[in-house]
């Protein structure tokens, strides 16, 4: 087992905080795996291997249906001795009123807590109805690029030339850890998708045109670090014969985005100050399921490369925005408590030097302003604008 550091320093920031720690993100991330990390890492800091119960909750397993009292009551059975126990609770959205039985556990045992899930059902209402300020959720996405070469480590390439492959191959860890050639790896993504289209949308919502709405997702997927609206979705739809409405449209990106399939980038008036509810962008979850879908492209990696930023953004706790700065657009602004950073991504320089660090030079704070390229010869420093290679800027400590 490999370990991810970043999410095992998270959950001893918060361990023995009375508080339900819930980790969530896209099936096959590796959620499960951080379970494990923190149970050897709870072992080998003295906690006794009987005060720790692991469950995991499948659909698989329960076909006849746990209720939140036999999950509830199942726990309690393991308990037989004094003292605190830590429970570690695996896909526990898959118990329906998993959040009542979590929540007695937490007021009515000496419990640690620690749950993760990969659907909407774990972001319901409910949460907000039996654990209103008691629980911490933490974003689980798949490998950063620092994560992807402790993965493929002791192989001898240097990061550039694993960067190329991480690109293509992206970062679910059960692809990082084998040795697949390009088609292997997108057959399992592909693989991966489906059970999240069928398992955590299309069955849990009962959509009976599939076919409309996988040609949403397509449209989606096509326009990875486009803005659009749900209006854009039906008038496009509207040009191949078919008919949709605007409230389907709605209803399809919030399922998608509560399956963790994509995350939703608002945009930041720079000017106002404020957070603008039109023209959003829409990120994937792992660039790889874009090319699961539609096949691996050269021109589509300059907006794959804004995907890849964006989630590197965010694993480095920034709230991300995209800048609009009256009729000019800075493809990240990033901020971290009274933090904040400018990013513009693009693939070559130096023809697209002049735009992208013009954007940035519009802007008359003092915050750092960056223009990450794959252009291995345009690095450096542009009148304070920073200049840095992808590889330089995922390997960032900060």
């Amino acid at each position: 087992m490999i370990v991810r550091p970043h999410y095992l320093a998270l959950l001893k920031t918060y361990r023995d905080v009375p508080l339900v720690k819930i980790l969530a993100g896209i099936r096959r991330c590796g959620k499960s795996t951080i379970l494990e990390m923190l149970k050897e890492d709870l072992l080998e800091n003295g906690v006794s291997a009987d005060h720790i119960i692991s469950m995991r909750y499948t659909s698989e397993d329960f076909d006849d249906g746990m209720t939140d009292k036999d999950m509830y009551n199942g726990i309690r059975e393991k308990m037989t001795g004094s003292g605190r126990y830590y429970l570690l609770l695996d896909e526990v959205q898959e118990i329906t009123g998993w959040e009542k039985a979590v929540n007695s556990l937490l007021e009515n045992a000496d419990t640690d807590i620690y749950v993760t899930g990969s659907n909407s059902r774990l972001m319901s209402g409910e949460i907000s109805t039996y654990l209103t300020g008691r629980y911490i959720s933490i974003s689980v996405f798949t490998l950063s690029f620092a994560e992807y070469i402790e993965f493929k480590r002791p192989d001898g390439r240097t990061p550039k030339e694993l960067l190329t492959e991480y690109i293509r191959m992206g970062g679910f860890p059960i692809v990082a850890l084998g040795s697949f050639d390009e088609n292997a790896a997108y057959q399992i993504v592909e693989g991966i998708y489906h059970s999240v289209i069928t398992s955590d949308i299309t069955r849990r919502h009962n959509i009976t045109n599939f076919d409309l709405f996988n040609r949403v997702v397509k449209y989606i997927v096509e326009n990875v670090g486009k803005t659009f609206s749900a209006n854009a979705i039906v008038k496009f739809l509207k040009s191949e014969g078919r008919s949709l409405s605007v409230e389907s449209v709605y209803n399809y990106l919030e399922w998608l985005e509560k399956a963790f399939v994509i995350y939703r980038c608002q945009r930041y008036d720079l000017q106002g100050k404020s957070v603008l509810k039109t023209q959003e962008k829409f990120y994937l979850a792992d660039a790889s399921l874009k090319y699961c879908r539609l096949g691996f492209h050269p021109e589509s990696v300059a907006a794959m490369l804004e995907n890849i930023v964006y989630f590197e953004l965010r694993r480095k706790g920034y709230e991300v925005y995209i800048g609009k700065n009256e009729t000019k657009e800075i493809d990240f602004v990033a901020v971290r408590r009274d933090e904040r950073i400018y990013v513009q991504v693009c693939r070559n320089l130096p023809e697209e030097s002049d735009r992208e660090v013009a954007n940035l030079l519009e802007l008359k704070d003092h915050y750092p302003k960056y223009v990450v390229t794959l252009d291995e010869l345009a690095t450096g420093n542009i009148n304070g604008v920073k200049i840095v290679h992808l590889a330089e800027f995922l390997l960032s400590v900060d």
